[in-house]
């Protein structure tokens, strides 16, 4: 039975410019540049020092800690510099800079792991870790981690593949050229999890990849096929919880709380190509696309490649241009410079117009209410706005300003044009800042 989510909204999913063109591998670029902070939780040290030579999937930079995983070579070739390097973030993030050789040599480590994952199933956590498996929808949360807590506690494994961001279509695509690669990732993690079957949720813009998903999946058993209904942001996971089960996962808490776990197809894949080659998560497919892209593209590039590399390869920009996107138009983060590299949560790189912005010079309030309306979150941003800009943090707090996911949606419905996400953002650094040190 399907269910349904609070609020949301229907923009213009423009997946039209890239769903029907195929993914295309891209070269890997002369230098890449490799952060040791790509995913949530501790960053990594490097474990390598310029003039170093390192191979392909060998670890480059290592933490001890629980929520982390390796970072590693997505090249093979000599270590130019480690050194801070600017992030998609806007800020210079330590980083490993490797000169490509060519030559895609191994490292020693990259080998099948089949045998002893189908011995025992429970090692299958520690590989995930080790190979750098991180949430590859774009939150990058380690994966080992969201297992772990998922084992023995979970009843209900969802597989998110609702890509609901407007014009990405990389998920779409992986689904539709490679069914069989995420289907056994899949199977993989059920037998870590012991859970009889999982719930693979599409939503139905993808008809090409679900006639295909339907072929694969006639007669088994142990994967279930649901397509949904197309709305924003259903491929948040608490959003797409409520509308495969019908639960909902209470303030603060975590799928786990609600017997759920959810993974991303492609870490689906990502899992499976590590199993059975043994190589980490190095490469990913991005979808290059916008208005402002002449070629809008999928193309499957290695971790490290600079942002302008992809721009290239998509036939380069169409217009003047506005805007340069990292992620969807909802919840993507604007860069300003393309020398910042794709890294392992990178899922799109956007292009936007002159004349497609909306912003206002003098954004106002009109008090209609509907971004109480769209919001998928039970919130009310028009008052955490107003308290953000009163630095309220008591106000903050009583109306869980924490509970935003950032999806954008009453930014998106506001007519008053309020830059409503990013005064949520700060209202988050305010509570944070504000909150008793540790």
């Amino acid at each position: 039975m399907r269910h349904s989510f609070y609020g949301g909204i229907h923009p213009d999913d423009g997946k039209r410019l890239a769903s029907s063109s195929p993914i295309t591998p891209l070269a890997a670029p002369d230098q890449v540049i490799i952060p040791m902070s790509m995913h949530i939780g501790a960053a990594c040290t490097p474990t390598v020092q310029k003039g170093d030579t390192v191979k392909v999937g060998q670890i480059i930079g290592r933490s001890d800690a629980f929520v982390s995983v390796p970072v590693h070579a997505s090249v093979s070739g000599t270590v130019a510099a480690v050194e801070p390097r600017l992030h998609p973030n806007g800020q210079k993030v330590m980083s490993v800079v490797i000169d490509n050789d060519r030559q895609d040599t191994m490292d020693e480590s990259v080998r099948s792991h089949v045998e002893e994952v189908e011995a025992d199933p429970k090692c299958l956590l520690n590989l995930i870790k080790e190979n750098g498996i991180v949430g590859m929808g774009g939150a990058t949360f380690p994966t080992h981690v969201k297992l772990s807590s998922a084992i023995g506690k979970a009843d209900t494994f969802i597989i998110n593949a609702a890509e609901c961001e407007p014009y990405i279509t990389s998920d779409h695509r992986t689904l539709l050229e490679h069914p069989d690669e995420v289907l056994d990732g899949i199977r993989y993690v059920l037998r870590l999890l012991q859970l009889p079957k999982a719930i693979l949720a599409v939503e139905g813009n993808k008809q090409d990849a679900i006639a295909g998903l339907k072929e694969k999946l006639a007669g088994a058993g142990d994967i279930e096929l649901q397509v949904l209904r197309v709305r924003y942001p259903q491929g948040a996971e608490k959003q797409l919880i409520q509308t495969v089960t019908g639960r909902q996962v209470p303030p603060g808490g975590l799928p786990a709380d609600v017997g759920c776990v959810v993974m991303n197809a492609f870490t689906c894949w990502s899992v499976n190509r590590m199993v059975k080659t043994g190589l980490p998560a190095v490469e990913r497919v991005v979808t290059v696309s916008g208005p402002g892209i002449a070629a809008p593209t999928n193309l499957l590039c290695r971790v490290g490649t600079p942002v302008k590399e992809l721009v290239e390869a998509a036939g380069g920009f169409s217009g003047e241009t506005d805007k340069v996107l990292m992620g969807g138009p909802m919840m993507g983060s604007a860069i300003f410079d393309l020398s910042v590299p794709v890294l392992r949560g990178t899922n799109g790189v956007l292009v936007f117009l002159a004349d497609q912005n909306r912003a206002k010079e003098n954004p106002t309030c009109i008090r209609c209410g509907r971004c109480v309306e769209a919001c998928p979150m039970h919130l009310q941003p028009l008052y955490l706005y107003a308290y953000e800009r009163k630095s309220d943090v008591a106000g903050l707090n009583r109306l869980n300003a924490t509970d935003c996911i950032e999806c954008g949606c009453c930014a998106y419905s506001c007519p008053g044009r309020l830059q409503l996400v990013q005064a949520i953002r700060h209202a988050k650094a305010l509570i944070k800042s504000a909150a008793p040190k540790k």
